[in-house]
């Protein structure tokens, strides 16, 4: 890039930095949001069907499917329903977010040992209790690398949530499209993709952290 156009790009982000900053902020909070609920939805998916073949394969397959929906075209379907803004976007990155942590789920309660599961039972420890005392803790680690994936890949998609009035970076990227060619359109364009990148990364080392701190040492 010519050092020009990265003197402008750096004054650029000198006098908007605070914008940015709250753009980040409320993409920060969106993907959280969606994290959450995907991961409580995606854990119960997971703990119902893990068990059984037909209804395991059932719910990955519409899980699965959700990912090959545009975004561009699965959030203004919402519109009708929740109206421009915040929800539509929120709804769509919970269904983008659920298999990642479904599958996840399914395979970390299929991977415990089941000796470890017969040795609960035979101490008389009731199929509940050994769901949220034994299977659940054991398969932890690979539930969080669900999450994990999840929320980097929201990062990414709800920048697209701006389509349809969502918050976030998004917006600076298609203002910058929509006004293409103008003195600032490419800075509003990098702009608002280096605050994505940003984020992605601090999601992804945030969950790193969150798997050493909630993870023991013996199930790494």
């Amino acid at each position: 890039m010519p050092e020009g156009w990265l003197g402008s790009f750096w004054t650029y982000l000198q006098f908007t930095w605070e914008d940015l900053l709250q753009l980040g902020i409320e993409h920060a909070v969106l993907v959280a949001e969606a994290v959450a609920i995907a991961t409580v939805i995606g854990v119960m998916l997971g703990v119902a069907t893990y068990r059984t073949g037909r209804p395991r394969e059932l719910v990955l397959a519409v899980t699965g499917t959700f990912l090959t929906i545009p975004s561009l075209a699965l959030f203004p379907l919402f519109i009708p329903i929740f109206g421009l803004g915040t929800t539509s976007v929120l709804v769509g990155l919970v269904m983008y977010g659920l298999l990642p942590v479904t599958r996840n789920t399914i395979v970390g309660l299929l991977e415990v040992d089941p000796a470890v599961v017969e040795s609960a039972q035979g101490m008389g420890m009731s199929r509940t209790r050994r769901l949220l005392r034994i299977e659940l803790p054991l398969a932890w680690p690979v539930i969080v690398t669900g999450m994990r994936v999840s929320a980097v890949l929201m990062v990414g998609i709800a920048a697209i949530g701006a389509y349809v009035s969502g918050p976030g970076l998004g917006n600076d990227i298609f203002s910058g499209i929509t006004n293409f060619g103008s003195a600032s359109s490419l800075n509003l364009i990098l702009g608002g993709t280096l605050g994505v990148v940003i984020l992605a990364i601090l999601f992804d080392l945030l969950f790193s952290v969150i798997f050493r701190v909630t993870t023991p040492k013996g199930i790494r």
